[in-house]
């Protein structure tokens, strides 16, 4: 008889949490070794009904997912996909899997739950990084006494999340994809979430980056067009709108006798919508000034198509693109702005990366004019992309790490899967702490 393998995880969510779901259910199931099971979760407020919506491809998940969320007995091994402080010990083997972190240092709460499971997998060595890393003081709130210290003390293990390379290749096909409105032959594109933050500080550095473009190809006969593929909380007509209001504020800042054009791709991609776009004539490569990356999904894919890539060289994308086929800008780690900081994730005493100015106004003009000098370097990458970092590369490493789970793993006490909170007293971050 095959172990029970209850995954809980956002799966039926359009999330990036529910693409690394699916990848990682779809390849437990094929490994054919358990009984899986699947106890959907939501995740925030992105939109549900992924699965119904992409019937042909993921309707045979239907069959493994669980009614009701009374387990029908202790699993032999459990897993969670989503963010450490929900990890709780359900089965009998706890598994506990996340994209990880963007910063330099996690929250406590994180630590606690990486502590509760047998095994952590996460999708980079900058996340398993800053978990070993992340150390805080306890200390009692009358004595000022230091009595426990908060650090890692379960393994944790690297997943690269791989790329289907049925869904993501270079193609020369005429795209579906209407870009009939942008009147220039060479586009820039950006993929990615605009979330919160001032200009210069919001993670994915949307904000400098559309300034960067109006201020580097300002008044100038001939330019390049950026296209922003990107969205802040949904794909509302609300969300449109925000992200246009957004780009035309930044936009009024700019003095100049005329200004480069950006474009706003908003909704909702399928993944061969999504490769048609990035293999379209006339987008010729992928910009991301981010400041912190778990993994960096887009840039992997986008890598698949040969064409060059401009980013920061900092946080996990390092783990897969290579500086000497992509462009990978310098800078320095500062920081969290209060502006950008989320309570117990994006902390604002840890730090992420601020790239420098100068190099990526320099990058993006270089390669606008001498394009074909970046093609050598973004052909090499897909070669090293392909063979390195595909979905069933992927497969093979999990397979590995799962053969770690013992054969008969001992029964622990059953804990329903909620959420709790985790009252700890107050902390003090400690930066070099002897084991």
């Amino acid at each position: 008889m095959k172990p029970m393998f209850i995954i809980s995880c956002p799966i039926d969510t359009y999330s990036g949490y529910g693409a690394r779901s699916r990848d990682l259910v779809k390849a437990i199931i094929e490994l054919d070794k358990y009984d899986v099971k699947i106890l959907p979760q939501r995740w925030g407020n992105t939109p549900w009904n992924f699965i119904e919506d992409h019937q042909e491809e993921w309707g045979f998940l239907h069959s493994y997912i669980l009614n009701s969320h009374q387990l029908p007995k202790q699993p032999e091994i459990w897993a969670q996909v989503t963010v450490p402080n929900e990890f709780q010990r359900v089965g009998k083997y706890n598994i506990g899997f996340t994209a990880g972190i963007e910063t330099t240092i996690c929250a406590p709460q994180w630590i606690e739950g990486l502590n509760r499971m047998d095994m952590n997998i996460v999708s980079s060595n900058h996340a398993k990084e800053t978990f070993e890393r992340s150390k805080f003081e306890q200390k009692d709130p009358q004595t000022h006494q230091t009595i426990n210290l908060i650090e890692l003390q379960k393994p944790v293990e690297v997943l690269f999340e791989g790329a289907d390379l049925e869904k993501y290749f270079p193609s020369t096909e005429k795209s579906s994809i209407d870009l009939n409105d942008i009147k220039e032959s060479f586009a820039y594109l950006f993929v990615g979430h605009w979330m919160q933050g001032d200009i210069g500080e919001d993670r994915k550095n949307v904000g400098l980056l559309v300034k960067l473009f109006y201020e580097t190809f300002k008044n100038q006969k001939k330019t390049p067009a950026l296209i922003l593929k990107c969205s802040g909380a949904g794909a509302s007509y609300m969300d449109r709108d925000e992200m246009l209001n957004r780009i035309n504020q930044i936009k009024s800042t700019v003095t100049a006798n005329s200004l480069p054009n950006i474009y706003l791709l908003h909704g909702e991609f399928s993944d061969k919508e999504i490769n048609e776009l990035y293999n379209h004539k006339k987008v010729k490569a992928m910009i991301s000034l981010t400041k912190g990356e778990g993994f960096g999904r887009p840039l992997l894919e986008f890598s698949l198509t040969k064409k060059p890539i401009i980013t920061t060289n900092w946080s996990g994308h390092t783990d897969f693109l290579d500086s000497k086929f992509t462009t990978l800008v310098s800078g320095e780690v500062k920081q969290v702005h209060s502006s950008a900081a989320i309570k117990d994730m994006i902390l604002q005493e840890s730090g992420w990366f601020a790239p420098n100015i100068m190099e990526i106004q320099q990058h993006m003009q270089n390669m606008f004019v001498n394009y074909k000098g970046y093609e050598k370097g973004a052909t090499l990458q897909y070669h090293r992309s392909k063979n390195n970092f595909s979905f069933e590369g992927m497969k093979e490493v999990l397979e590995l790490l799962l053969d770690k789970v013992p054969e008969f793993p001992k029964a622990v006490e059953l804990q329903l899967p909620k959420l709790k909170k985790i009252e700890l007293p107050k902390l003090k971050k400690v930066e070099n702490v002897e084991r």
